[in-house]
């Protein structure tokens, strides 16, 4: 590793498995302090085994304010800064029209809409000038798949905040960024099995996190301070043709 973000402090959110955890293990590995926030207390702990000293975690749903609160204390006490924010939390509860349940709605925006809104709000003072914001997205927002049409309007919604905070990014001094992944090999992946899912790769395959990861540590380091507003599509060609 190249220690691209030595000396930076990070938050990572969904940071329990897959997406959230390979970014905030690779993030660590380049040399960031990382707090890692997640909503089920033993699979953060064993995130933060894994990745060791550099990490601190913290359970909190991205839903519920009053974790956000205690999640951004503990980041205040511990670091005093946020110099890179990877709102990546986010669920997905398959329905078809005509099965769509208010449950279905409320968790999924409550997660992914709002919860993405208030990790981000509630960050802005703590965030260093020149911060990084990365924000996880979907090829969902784009080509649903089938039965993720709530999932993928969610995440469309999404898109629209980060193109309206970029236009925030000289006052408040940070700049915001989409990454979409495309299938992922991930404990959440939701849909067809996954010969089927790699036939829609143009690539042939479906990707891993460590992938989406290394997107990430770009938009994270000084090496994209030039990059706003942008959606960062690490899909394999599936959702650009």
């Amino acid at each position: 590793m190249t220690g691209v973000l030595a000396g930076k402090a990070a938050v990572v959110t969904g940071a329990n498995s897959g997406i959230g955890l390979a970014i905030a293990r690779r993030f660590a590995e380049e040399g960031a302090r990382v707090f890692l926030a997640g909503r089920r207390q033993e699979p953060l702990d064993a995130a933060v085994a894994e990745i060791g000293p550099a990490a601190t975690g913290v359970r909190a749903d991205v839903s519920v304010q009053a974790d956000l609160d205690h999640l951004y204390s503990v980041v205040r006490e511990e670091a005093g800064r946020i110099d890179v924010l990877v709102a990546n939390a986010g669920s997905a509860v398959p329905e078809r029209l005509g099965e769509i349940t208010e449950e279905a709605i409320d968790a999924t925006f409550g997660t992914n809409v709002k919860g993405t809104i208030f990790t981000v709000q509630k960050a802005l003072p703590l965030l260093s000038d020149g911060a990084s914001i990365v924000v996880t997205g979907s090829t969902n927002a784009l080509r649903p798949g089938p039965g993720l049409e709530i999932y993928g309007a969610s995440k469309a919604a999404v898109r629209n905040l980060v193109r309206s905070w970029a236009l925030s990014a000289q006052e408040r001094k940070f700049r915001v960024n989409m990454l979409s992944p495309g299938p992922t090999e991930t404990p959440g992946l939701v849909g067809p099995d996954l010969r089927q899912l790699a036939s829609e790769v143009p690539l042939g395959r479906i990707g891993h996190p460590d992938e989406i990861a290394a997107v990430a540590t770009f938009l994270a380091s000084d090496a994209s301070s030039f990059v706003n507003g942008a959606d960062w599509f690490v899909d394999g060609g599936q959702a650009q043709v």
